[in-house]
């Protein structure tokens, strides 16, 4: 048997085709269940394992992004020439049974291989669902798609959060990680059941290039001779530096600063972080499908603009003493920070064949995680532990400040990459 199979073809009906989107997009929940639940626990873990800022910031953001964006190449590769459907249901499988073990974790080092295997197995997550979308929406669709796809971040950070602080405070955090992981087991099997493999270039005029294969060598030099990628990668590296600079310590911000239980926290946090991101994520989708018919450069434009607009928000959030107006510049900021990831994801799959897809996303992705949440909570966190013998609770404020300047510089270097779209556009082979 064909190991592609089984493969539907490009007779699909719309029902089907949003069904697809639907099932993956909760994977993409799963992922940030499984990825951001140590988040709104890690005040506990701290306590109890006696670790550092640094070493949470290592759990939480570092450690986790070099396996994750490490493996995410090779596995896209092997996902851009045989059953992206599998790839996805193998992968789901893997991070929640780790999710679970977080679980059995009695010191840091045991938390962190853990953390490890969560990292390894999402690595096979989002660029192999990218493709399989970019194969049943065509282009004119396919930033809205993905932006909703995308809400899943936000869905997953919403209950992640809801359930993690609920059961943190009532079971533990150990429990936690297991009743968060186990679902994610069940559900993989689902999805291998009832969604199908789509043919490789179903939605693009060149239907033959769609089959043919690539080196690795050869993606690395066509993504690198196109500058707008180039730009577009740096882009949303930063701008995920910010978002987990912020968002990863938000919890612990909380609670040092204003004195929030960890229970209020969650549900706070998941509400605010989890609608305001939805919103924002569909409304990118939805803002640039629409003004990119006419000059593609508002694919990337946008989401520029809307950086610049939620950098008053971010130091209102910081620096505000009253929580009410503290909480309602989060919600503005996480909306304006989300408006970016689908149209960057459809942009930088136009740019490239699809038989590159899987591939590109993981690429673009090993930059977005690198730099973003490898080294976001992390410098953070360094520069919180240095500056806490002065500041005390206060150094956390100050080190979450960073964010202010990484943003300005993102929203620049999407400018940039907008300006080169439509000369890489016209060069794509």
């Amino acid at each position: 048997m064909d190991i592609n199979s089984p493969v539907i073809n490009k007779e699909v009906s719309s029902l089907y085709r949003n069904y697809v989107l639907v099932m993956l997009t909760l994977v993409y929940v799963f992922n940030f269940i499984d990825r951001q639940v140590l988040v709104i626990l890690q005040e506990s873990i701290k306590k109890e394992l006696h670790l550092s800022d640094t070493q949470l910031g290592m759990l939480s953001g570092f450690t986790f992004a070099v396996f994750y964006v490490t493996l995410g190449i090779p596995i896209a590769r092997l996902a851009d020439r045989t059953n992206r459907r599998n790839t996805v249901a193998v992968s789901l499988g893997i991070w929640s049974i780790m999710t679970a073990c977080s679980g059995l974790a009695r010191n840091f080092v045991q938390l962190l291989l853990a953390r490890v295997g969560v990292g390894v197995g999402e690595a096979g997550g989002s660029p192999p669902a990218h493709a399989m979308i970019s194969d049943y929406f065509p282009v004119k669709k396919r930033s809205t798609a993905l932006s909703f796809y995308s809400t899943g971040v936000y869905i997953g950070i919403l209950t992640g959060f809801l359930m993690g602080g609920y059961l943190n405070q009532h079971l533990g955090w150990r429990t936690a990680f297991f009743i968060l992981g186990i679902p994610g087991v069940i559900f993989s099997l689902l999805f291998y059941t009832t969604v199908k493999e789509p043919q490789r270039g179903t939605t693009d005029v060149n239907t033959p290039m769609a089959q043919e294969n690539h080196s690795l060598g050869h993606v690395l030099k066509l993504l690198y001779s196109k500058k707008t990628f180039v730009y577009l990668a740096l882009a949303t590296g930063s701008l995920a530096f910010c978002q987990y600079g912020m968002l990863n310590w938000a919890p612990s911000f909380l609670q040092r600063l204003h004195g929030m239980k960890i229970s209020q926290i969650g549900v706070l946090l998941g509400l605010i972080i989890g609608i305001s991101g939805a919103i924002g994520t569909f409304a990118g989708g939805f803002l640039t499908d629409h003004f990119g018919k006419t000059d593609a450069r508002w694919y990337l434009k946008i989401p520029a603009y809307a950086i610049l607009i939620a950098i008053p928000f971010i130091a209102g959030y910081l620096f505000l003493q009253n929580i009410f107006l503290a909480l309602i510049c989060l919600a503005c900021f996480v909306l304006l920070h989300s408006m970016y990831l689908g149209p960057s994801i459809a942009v930088a799959h136009s740019l490239v064949p699809a038989s590159m897809r899987a591939l590109t996303s993981a690429i673009l992705f090993l930059v977005l995680n690198l730099i973003g949440l490898g080294f976001g909570p992390l410098v953070v966190g360094l520069i919180s532990d240095q500056l806490k013998p002065t500041l005390h609770a206060e150094s956390l404020r100050w080190a979450m400040s960073i964010t202010l300047v990484v943003s300005a510089g993102a929203a620049i270097l999407f400018f940039v990459s907008a300006k080169k779209m439509l000369a890489d556009l016209k060069l794509k082979s």
